[in-house]
């Protein structure tokens, strides 16, 4: 009968000792005796398969079950969040979250296509100023915005191509013009992406309105919850996203494709003869100006918001990223070019005219128009309001995807905190979702909810960082000269232009109806880019370690406040000497008669450590004791100071409330005390002991 082989554990290791046997890659060493006198082998066991795999010599990866806290407190918060945005993917899946073309025309087109859901109104809203015979002007004004809206697409297609891994404003102006062009040209684009959603959500709860106008009482509450619904969208990432907003979008483009189709036959069939606007409309008396039409035209330049989405999300796109980029880019201006070019002349033609939001009774131009093409208010009235409603809605995907890549990318310049930087568990930058999801909803609450209120606002931005976009690229192919560049420096140059020209415009006429504050608050935005970029650069080039750096430099200087001589604070004192025989306990009292029952007491516990005893005639425990450290650490400048202190482990998550006070009013204090740490040794009551 064969000896069966024995195994051998490797003994505990000795407390303060460094053994041999110690692994630090959960792994354990196990000597087996073989059949034979003499026989021995070394295995190694790994340890804990389903916390980590590992990937490589001393290198391990979190399984996905503990990449959470496991606090009871942090597993209920997690399951709720897994709940609301999904399970966490992996950075490896990156590549399958990428975009088709279909559905990157539905999340990043969405806010461009969605313009021309009040884009014609605006136009006419201005207009109207002039009396109801102005209204004709705005096909000439729609020509020109179409025109435009061709001219910076194609300009547009040789930015896609240029930079094929993203090539917004913000990289085109850094890689040309220098950094104060590349910070006006973010800041530009961070207010435009907070106006995006607050206008975008706004016309939504119009078009709700215009249908049902016993909602209007419920302007911003309706807002912010819309606001709310698309952040916890763009949270589940980009991938569900995408399928999520591809279905409104295309149930758009099918609606309003329908209303254009069946509302130019039934005007056709009429001899496109234009009808007149109802006449309880209230329209001015002024006078037809080139600064009216100069104000029209800058009003329904905000049909060309969201252009530029395209250009900017080129890695959201499937492989080859900037081909696919550029084919999208070409659809969507061609259907925005004939969507809006349709409504306002549909607009002209149905004789629909824009109304005070602020009233009761409100309707879009869109839903006018709606209503004189199907005949009245029945199932396909609905449906294309339902539709609008939707993808204005869904619109603000298109700022949810750029304003966090481009904080990603301001952030990594360190022009924005760090935090712009984060990924979180659906490969989302979920800080910057967030963000802008808080700002947009303030502003969306400033306003009252009133789109004709937020436009003024809406194309400052806009069409200064396409100005700041097409003037890189034409510096670029200037100093470059790559194959083309003559062609290709002729239409950024155009588009520069032309750009330029219409942020002047918005700028002036608009100054007086809200464009200063844009002004201002891009201004803010460059100031503080540079005050953060300097922060960061000072903290990087005057970076000091506050301990040594080589632990034989290290001399410990230890203290232990305590409450009472308990087993707690003995555990406490017990670690610190493991450390270091300079250890001294401070116990803080208000109450001088127990100074010497607590000295009493001391002695006889035969504890080898010095007790410092603080009166406090006060009743304060903070100050004195931060006191008596700061003193400590001026007499030993030499010494690493540690305050070492114990600190309750909570059955239950609401029992935090009940402890753990003190420590942390202490840790607080000394948070930012150079050269003092701060270490927790954790007790559990009526657990047993502790391992550290």
């Amino acid at each position: 009968m064969g000896i069966s082989p024995k195994t051998e554990t490797a003994p505990p290791s000795q407390p303060g000792k460094n053994p041999s046997s110690f692994r630090p890659d959960l792994s354990t060493i196990e000597k087996t005796k073989g059949r034979h006198s003499g026989d021995r082998y070394v295995r190694i066991v790994r340890h804990a398969p389903n916390e980590f795999s590992r990937i490589g010599p001393n290198v391990l990866m979190a399984n996905r079950e503990r990449a959470a806290n496991r606090t009871t407190f942090s597993r209920a918060f997690f399951r709720v969040k897994r709940f609301a945005i999904g399970q966490p993917i992996s950075t490896a899946e990156a590549e399958h979250e990428r975009l088709s073309n279909r559905k990157a025309l539905a999340v990043l087109s969405s806010d461009a296509l969605s313009s021309v859901a009040y884009a014609s109104e605006e136009i006419l809203r201005v207009l109207l100023i002039a009396g109801l015979g102005a209204l004709s002007l705005s096909l000439p004004i729609g020509a020109g915005i179409v025109l435009l809206l061709l001219i910076v697409g194609v300009s547009y297609r040789q930015t896609i191509k240029a930079y094929p891994h993203g090539g917004g404003s913000y990289i085109v102006a850094k890689d040309n013009l220098g950094e104060k062009s590349a910070l006006v040209a973010g800041g530009a684009l961070l207010a435009d992406y907070v106006l995006t959603v607050a206008v975008s959500v706004s016309s939504a709860v119009a078009a709700i309105v215009s249908a049902f106008p016993r909602q209007h009482d419920h302007l911003i509450a309706w807002g912010v919850f819309f606001i709310a619904l698309i952040t916890l969208l763009n949270l589940r990432g980009l991938r569900e996203s995408g399928t999520i907003f591809a279905i409104p979008t295309y149930l758009f483009l099918l609606a309003i494709g329908t209303m254009i189709v069946i509302g130019i036959a039934r005007n056709a069939t009429n001899g496109f003869e234009a009808q007149q606007p109802p006449s309880h409309v209230i329209a001015g008396s002024g006078s037809i100006t080139l600064f009216l039409i100069l104000r029209a035209f800058s009003s329904g330049c905000s049909a060309l918001t969201g252009v530029e989405a395209i250009s900017d999300g080129v890695p959201a796109f499937r492989k080859p990223e900037w081909k696919n980029a550029r084919t999208t880019l070409t659809w969507m201006i061609g259907i925005l070019a004939v969507m809006f070019a349709s409504i306002t002349f549909l607009a002209h033609q149905y004789g629909a005219v824009p109304m005070d939001q602020a009233e009761s009774g409100y309707e879009t131009v869109v839903s006018q128009i709606a209503r004189g093409v199907f005949g009245g208010t029945n199932a396909a009235y609905y449906v294309m309001q339902f539709a609008t409603m939707a993808i204005l809605v869904l619109a603000a995907n298109t700022a949810y995807s750029d304003f966090p890549r481009l904080s990603y990318f301001m952030a990594r310049d360190h022009y924005m905190p760090h935090q712009f930087m984060f990924r979180g568990d659906r490969l989302a930058f979920s800080f910057g979702i967030v963000t802008l999801g808080v700002l947009s909803a303030s502003v969306l609450a400033t306003f009252g909810g009133q789109t004709e209120k937020l436009i003024p606002l809406y194309a400052v931005g806009v069409f200064t960082s396409f100005t700041i976009s097409q003037l890189g690229m034409v510096v670029r192919w200037n100093r470059l000269r790559e194959p083309g560049w003559k062609q290709s420096r002729i239409l950024n140059g155009l588009g520069a232009t032309a750009t330029g020209m219409v942020a002047l415009v918005v700028s002036i006429t608009k100054f007086t109806h809200g464009a200063w504050m844009v002004m201002v608050v891009i201004t803010v935005l460059v100031l503080v880019f540079v005050g953060i970029n300097r922060h960061y650069s000072a903290a990087s080039n005057a970076m000091e370690a506050a301990t040594p750096i080589h632990p034989a430099a290290i001399s410990h200087v230890m203290v232990v406040p305590i409450a009472a001589l308990n087993v707690i604070s003995r555990q406490t004192i017990a670690y610190a000497r493991s450390l270091t025989d300079n250890v001294t306990a401070v116990h803080v009292t208000n109450d001088p008669e127990s100074v010497l029952a607590m000295q009493l007491q001391w002695q006889e516990s035969g504890i080898e450590v010095p007790l410092i005893i603080i009166e406090s005639p006060y009743r304060t425990l903070i100050g004195p004791l931060l006191a008596y450290i700061e003193e400590l650490r001026e007499q030993h400048p030499q010494s690493v100071l540690t305050v070492v202190l114990p600190e309750y482990v909570p059955s239950h998550w609401w029992e935090q409330i009940l402890h753990n006070q003190t420590a942390l009013r202490i840790k607080a204090a000394l948070l930012f005390k150079p050269g003092i740490v701060v270490t927790d040794v954790p007790y559990v009551v009526g657990a047993g002991p502790v391992r550290t």
